[in-house]
């Protein structure tokens, strides 16, 4: 009998993000092999007011909530947050009768799911952790007592999950040395699935133009605007791409929370004119984006982060046949082969990332291969058939004996 996984997510499809695009390719791969797999998100995904959502095919049980009138930056009102996920918790537990609790960080869903799971099983999967994603948003400080308390509880968690399941090898690392058994960690790669990307698709001549870009080398970047990704570094490295290459545009795809500053940058700098920001796009359109930019740039900031945490979408770029230039963040190194698959430069240094996207543009006669690596390393190492797969042996050791 195919076990009944009840997967706890902080927010879901239809927002799109890194998060809601690996969540629904894990639930797709767990479908295709037979599971039955039910779904509930935090009071964080805020997309709709429906205590049931159906969305392609799965079944999302929502939590309701009204903010307390907390700020965000009290513990209190993440203790309201943990609470209403727990009662909602407990309610579709005792309605779909689970085998196995399969919750994704943040350590906010999984503590409530460790006060009413009982005897359920738990698998915890951690994409990052919540600590140090609060200082990029700036919400705690690095190694502060708010720091230090998330951390805490997030290894009181780790130690007593049933099983941990992580994105890298970055992060496999420092829950090991968190004092968890390495048997008891496995990593299950980020991936594609590579029949949804056609490799080295024919440009788009009339998006190029409809966005006043043709006769241009397009560099940029698609996916969340967040601090750490490094952008404004793009827009400094600007001028000095534009003095040796005065044909280059940059292109931004996407939005999020730096997007305002950003906007703010060009125009103070005066380059507002060589820069497009494209905006958010349907995801069925992103291909038509990635399409039109010659070159990729991912200039992640050298921080805990983005050591420990490899990204979802240069793996789509190589999908696609995409050149990229990228920093050395070890999240980056577990991805990129400088050389092989793409090019990478010294994290930080606005000058080297100038260079790297110069040198990269000379180098049109070695792109053939690049792009060929790129696209036999997800095909032969990282879909998501393959990666899923991963969860059977695990599921299969926990899954509770019928009730």
């Amino acid at each position: 009998m195919m076990p009944r996984v009840l997967h706890v997510l902080d927010h879901s499809i239809p927002l799109q993000s890194g998060y809601t695009f690996r969540t629904r390719a894990i639930l797709r791969a767990q479908r295709n092999l037979g599971w039955q797999t039910f779904h509930l998100t935090s009071p964080k995904h805020t997309a709709t007011g429906d205590s049931v959502e159906e969305l392609e095919g799965f079944r999302f049980y929502r939590t309701q909530w009204r903010p307390t009138g907390l700020t965000t930056r009290s513990p209190l009102h993440e203790s309201a947050l943990m609470r209403a996920t727990a009662r909602r918790l407990a309610q579709v537990i005792d309605e779909v009768r689970p085998d196995i609790l399969h919750v994704h960080s943040p350590v906010l869903n999984a503590l409530p799911a460790m006060w009413v799971r009982h005897k359920i099983p738990m698998l915890y999967e951690v994409r990052a952790f919540w600590e140090d994603a609060a200082v990029d948003l700036g919400t705690s400080r690095s190694e502060g007592l708010r720091y230090r308390a998330t951390r805490a509880l997030e290894t009181w968690v780790l130690r007593r999950a049933d099983h941990i399941t992580t994105i890298c090898e970055g992060l496999r690392r420092d829950i090991v040395a968190r004092g968890v058994a390495e048997d008891r960690v496995t990593v299950i790669p980020n991936a594609v699935d590579v029949e949804e990307f056609q490799y080295d698709a024919t440009r788009d001549e009339a998006l190029k133009r409809q966005l006043g870009l043709a006769g241009h080398d397009v560099v940029g970047f698609v996916g969340s605007f967040y601090a750490y990704e490094g952008l404004d570094m793009l827009l400094r490295a600007v001028p000095r791409i534009a003095e040796r290459a005065p044909n280059v545009r940059v292109m931004l795809v996407g939005g999020g929370p730096e997007e305002a500053r950003l906007r703010g940058m060009a125009r103070d700098m005066g380059i507002a004119d060589k820069v497009t920001f494209a905006g958010r796009v349907p995801h069925a359109d992103v291909a038509r984006y990635y399409g039109i930019l010659d070159l990729l740039v991912y200039p992640r900031r050298p921080m805990r982060l983005t050591d420990l945490v490899t990204p979802l979408k240069p793996l789509e770029a190589m999908a696609l046949g995409r050149i990229m230039v990228a920093s050395d963040v070890g999240g980056h190194r577990e991805l990129i082969r400088h050389g092989e698959t793409g090019f990478l430069f010294p994290a930080g240094d606005v000058d080297a990332l100038a260079d790297a996207v110069l040198r990269a543009l000379a180098e049109r006669w070695h792109w053939p291969e690049l792009r060929r690596n790129g696209r036999r390393f997800v095909e032969c190492e990282r879909t998501w058939a393959a990666s899923v797969a991963g969860y059977e042996p695990i599921l299969r050791r926990l899954v509770a004996p019928p009730r």
